[in-house]
């Protein structure tokens, strides 16, 4: 009975988050328009904070109640399944156009930011002088993306002028749709960790995996409602401002209100989970970089690689007399045929460069 009633709260969680999805994408657009603000921008700031609020509150929660172990691997395990879920899936619903300044400017900052995250855990605590560090920079960020945000403008998604609004209707839209997004995260966290608990997962897994996976819903969602209706500026800007935001605000705050202790980090996170994070984020540039567009092909890989990922969670904790095998055929197999195809996709883009005639953005 109380596993039905799990399934319940996950099941009113996830309807929550798709209405939510709906109403947060058309408040953002309304509101790139009324500011006359290319809607990536939007998508790396207003979006990007606003579907953040799950792991904020619930990172923020876990730090307060000296459950540091939840509040970072709800981080590191949101920023591993916004890459390869979030990017992966909206990129599989349809193929999504990179603009130019992704790859010159924001994925380098957010490899940056991750191999600094790591760097700052590596002994073990995030300090609050790290956290302090980190809020700096993201105020430091805001400013500069709304300061460029004009730069580009020719690389904004088409305007449809249905989608004007008042500004009181795009207000009324967006705070609709993130009050649905926090809630519906809420209850479908809460089921989620209600059945995982009674079917015996550890708090460790349910942090990287079920928690993670519950609170970045409100990316998956609304990046997938922004990829079905030709917003691809929404739905990679999202992803990649959420992963920012991620590091830089929550890790930030949570690092500056652990006192003088700091945040502990697990030491199996630094060894594996946060090389996993700076890694698939490294992995973004090349698929970014070809061609200007996630294809449903890159979209599927990325989706598979987090397959890969799970697993190897689940038997860490699970099976772990098989785990060495596992990791084996990963290195021996998997990593080999992944550098493969990402070599032959530069390789192919190059040609395809040489014979073309020269342009003037990657996403044209």
């Amino acid at each position: 009975m109380a596993f039905f009633s799990d399934f319940l709260w996950m099941a009113g969680g996830i309807l929550l988050l798709f209405g939510g999805g709906e109403l947060f994408v058309a408040g953002s657009v309304a509101l790139a328009l009324l500011l006359r603000i290319p809607q990536i921008v939007i998508g790396l700031t207003v979006v990007s904070l606003g579907t953040s609020a799950p792991e904020l509150f619930v990172s923020l929660l876990s730090t307060f109640q000296g459950d540091d172990g939840i509040a970072v691997s709800n981080v590191v395990g949101s920023n591993i399944f916004n890459v390869l879920i979030v990017l992966g899936m909206s990129a599989l619903v349809m193929p999504l156009r990179v603009k130019s300044r992704l790859v010159r400017r924001d994925v380098p900052l957010l490899l940056g930011v991750s191999m600094a995250v790591w760097g700052m855990a590596s002994g073990g605590r995030l300090t609050w002088q790290a956290g302090v560090a980190l809020l700096v920079a993201t105020v430091m960020n805001i400013v500069w993306e709304m300061r460029t945000a004009g730069e580009h403008p020719e690389e904004g998604d088409p305007i449809d002028e249905s989608e004007r609004a008042t500004p009181r209707v795009a207000a009324a839209k967006l705070a609709a749709g993130l009050v649905l997004l926090v809630v519906g995260s809420q209850l479908l966290v809460k089921g989620a960790i209600g059945a995982a608990t009674q079917l015996g997962v550890s708090e460790t897994v349910i942090g990287l995996t079920i928690v993670a996976a519950g609170t970045s819903m409100p990316e998956l969602v609304t990046s997938l409602v922004a990829a079905s209706k030709g917003k691809a500026d929404l739905a990679i800007g999202n992803v990649v401002g959420s992963n920012l935001l991620n590091q830089l605000v929550i890790l930030g705050l949570c690092a500056t209100v652990s006192g003088g202790e700091g945040l502990l980090v697990d030491p199996v996170m630094i060894a594996r989970d946060l090389p996993i994070m700076v890694l698939t984020t490294l992995a973004c540039l090349p698929i970014f970089w070809t061609g200007g567009v996630i294809t449903r092909l890159e979209g599927g890989i990325l989706v598979a690689l987090y397959g890969l990922y799970l697993v190897e969670q689940l038997l860490l904790y699970r099976a772990p007399t098989v785990l060495d095998e596992y990791r084996l055929v990963v290195v021996v197999a998997v990593l080999p045929l992944l550098l493969v195809f990402l070599t032959w996709q530069v390789v192919s883009w190059r040609q395809r460069r040489s014979v073309a005639v020269p342009s003037t953005g990657l996403g044209e």
